[in-house]
């Protein structure tokens, strides 16, 4: 049992290396045989414990040499310089996988597959997103600056939708598939473009993800 209770209710942005669609949502290896990720929540409602995180954003970047089960992953860890002492210790503790279940949140299953936790960032994160439109945009100022918009139909040049719903799933529910573009910089760099993006809304506990 976990001893501490927590509840995420928000939006994520999800934009890696993978073609549209991405292996991983179907336990299939990553389309260029790595990993190289980045990622932000915004939390509309949420708690650890009685720290209240309402309005409060986090991001990662990450990058693991293979696959992602198979480890030797590196991760920066970045929340929101808004947050107080006691919101970024909550905020860090549930994206470092503790106070979670065994295997209930991506947070958790991550944490398992990483040989170096960079040192935590705390900066302003510039968030926008529209789920159902497929579009994003974020700025870390020197660490993340990326954007998501839909894929677009080569013959008509029209925005093309596709959704993927995972009902055993620790991350979403159902996701909005679109693509994305980023760079990075710091100790774990990452340029993206024409790549998988993902857009859902969120909605998890230290028991996983409500579906």
């Amino acid at each position: 049992m976990v001893d501490v209770k927590w509840t995420i209710k928000g939006r994520e942005f999800i934009h890696c290396n993978c073609a549209y669609g991405c292996p991983c949502q179907y336990n299939a290896l990553p389309t260029q045989g790595n990993c190289r990720a980045i990622g932000v929540v915004e939390i509309e409602e949420g708690h650890h414990g009685d720290i209240r995180l309402d309005g409060l954003r986090c991001g990662i970047i990450v990058a693991w040499p293979g696959a992602i089960h198979e480890g030797g992953g590196e991760v920066v860890p970045i929340v929101d310089e808004r947050a107080s002492e006691e919101q970024r210790e909550a905020l860090l503790r549930i994206m470092s996988g503790q106070d979670t279940e065994p295997g209930a949140t991506f947070f958790q299953v991550f944490s398992t597959t990483f040989d170096k936790v960079h040192d935590p960032v705390f900066a302003p994160i510039e968030f926008e997103m529209d789920v159902d439109g497929r579009t994003a945009r974020v700025n870390v100022p020197g660490w993340i600056e990326a954007r998501g918009e839909p894929i677009v139909n080569p013959v008509t040049g029209t925005p093309h939708r596709a959704r993927l719903t995972l009902p055993d799933g620790f991350e979403y529910d159902t996701c909005e598939v679109g693509r994305g573009w980023a760079t990075t910089t710091g100790p774990v760099t990452v340029s993206l473009s024409d790549s998988h993006a993902h857009f859902a809304k969120l909605h998890m506990t230290e028991s996983g993800v409500v579906h």
